[in-house]
């Protein structure tokens, strides 16, 4: 048997009625805050993400699933979507349209990791981007809708960590003082950091590595780095959130795992899991060939997210089955059956009839198992009548309805 590759998965049944109800969630609060949907391919050229994402980065040095096309032109499958989207941006003249461009998108990217639990090859996120906008305002908008969501989802214990890691000027600083403190002991640490100590020292800091974490327990603060614009900034962003009523704290290990971040950057965390990150990166429109240009978003897996629901058992119970199941006793009735149903789908009421001829008897049975809301049966009487017997199932009642009344009944 062809088996799904590793690090896949398939999503139907009770998974799929989870995920439409958390998109549907996500539509709805990314409209009432005007955030259009975007989607981009699933592959882009290799550079983009070599220029966007940071050749610095996991995801480019050990996770990229890249490949030379037929013209010999090396492709690579999306591992994330924020510079897809800056691509779209500059390409397309986004930028022409009145501002803030504000962009939302649900796809999924590929990165080759050791699966594990939530954690897949193929993975989905919901993301946001903000294009043209350099205010914390932005950070602070983008930060409550993420906030907002996370509430409406129902997900306990999440609160949200923000930090700043300065900006071209300032980070300079922070570097040559992360370089002075880690001296002589950089053989100590991994050769991921001993690799990224003159390339992006800050990065280092986000190293995985138990040892490599020890070694960083008195490193200076990239806080305490920050030129007079940066923390303003930053001061200003913390008033906008505690105005909002944002529970949040200020978390100097949070730096990210991407090279395009400036200033602001944020995680909502839960225990033992990042609901959602990300932060601003104003260097990156033009870092993928475009006018500098200020940008703010977040990426949130939705994997990750379905089975925290799950284990919290905070999914809404919907309604999935049937409105009515129409069976029949007879080749006319069953015949009846079919166009009945089609009717009622026009009327956009979920309708179900019988498609493989089994009796009276396990047609009521089927209907039991796909939990329609009622049911009927129609044969040569109902037939003649025009008009049918339609049972409640959770009552137990019946009523009798025309056809043409039928609709009516069930809206």
């Amino acid at each position: 048997m062809i088996q799904a590759p590793k690090g896949t998965h398939d999503i139907y049944g009770e998974d799929m009625r989870l995920w439409r109800y958390v998109e549907d969630e996500i539509r709805n609060i990314t409209d009432a805050y005007g955030y259009t949907e975007i989607r981009t391919p699933a592959f882009e050229h290799t550079e983009l993400f070599l220029r966007g994402v940071g050749d610095t980065t996991d995801i480019v040095q050990k996770e990229m699933y890249t490949f030379e096309d037929k013209g010999g032109r090396s492709l690579s499958l999306r591992p994330e979507q924020t510079a897809g989207v800056a691509r779209t941006y500059v390409e397309r003249g986004l930028h022409n349209q009145p501002q803030p461009t504000k962009l939302f998108y649900i796809g999924p990217n590929f990165r080759y990791e050791k699966p594990q639990h939530g954690r897949y090859r193929q993975h989905h996120q919901f993301g946001v981007e903000v294009f043209g906008a350099y205010s914390p305002a932005t950070e602070a908008e983008v930060l409550s809708l993420g906030y907002t969501l996370i509430n409406k989802l129902n997900v306990e214990n999440v609160l949200l960590h923000v930090n700043s890691i300065g900006c071209t000027d300032c980070r300079p600083v922070y570097h040559q003082r992360l370089k002075e403190y880690i001296g002589d002991r950089l053989e100590k640490f991994c050769s991921t950091c001993r690799e990224r100590f003159n390339k992006n020292p800050l990065r280092i800091l986000d190293c995985k590595v138990d040892n490599c974490q020890a070694l960083l327990t008195d490193a200076p603060m990239v806080l305490d780095a920050l030129d007079e614009e940066c923390r303003t900034h930053f001061e200003e962003l913390q008033l906008l959130l505690t105005n909002m009523n944002i529970p949040f704290i200020v978390d100097p290990k949070v730096v990210r795992g991407l090279d395009y971040y400036t200033r602001t950057v944020f995680e909502f965390i839960a225990p033992g899991f990042t609901v959602l990150g990300g932060g601003r990166y104003d260097g990156l429109i033009a870092q993928v060939g475009g006018q500098a240009t200020g940008g703010v978003g977040f990426g949130m897996g939705i994997e990750r997210l379905i089975l925290q629901l799950k284990e919290q058992a905070s999914i809404p119970a919907v309604e999935t089955g049937p409105t009515i199941f129409i069976g029949s006793a007879d080749p006319e009735g069953a015949r009846q059956s079919h166009q009945l149903a089609y009717i009622l789908r026009q009327a956009s009421i979920k309708a179900e009839s019988d498609l493989l001829g089994r009796s009276v008897k396990a047609q009521m049975k089927y209907a039991n198992k796909i939990q329609a809301s009622y049911t009927t049966i129609l044969g040569c009487s109902e037939l003649e009548e025009n008009a049918a017997m339609i049972k409640n199932m959770q009552t137990g009642d019946q009523t009798k309805v025309s056809f043409e009344e039928l609709a009516a009944f069930l809206k």
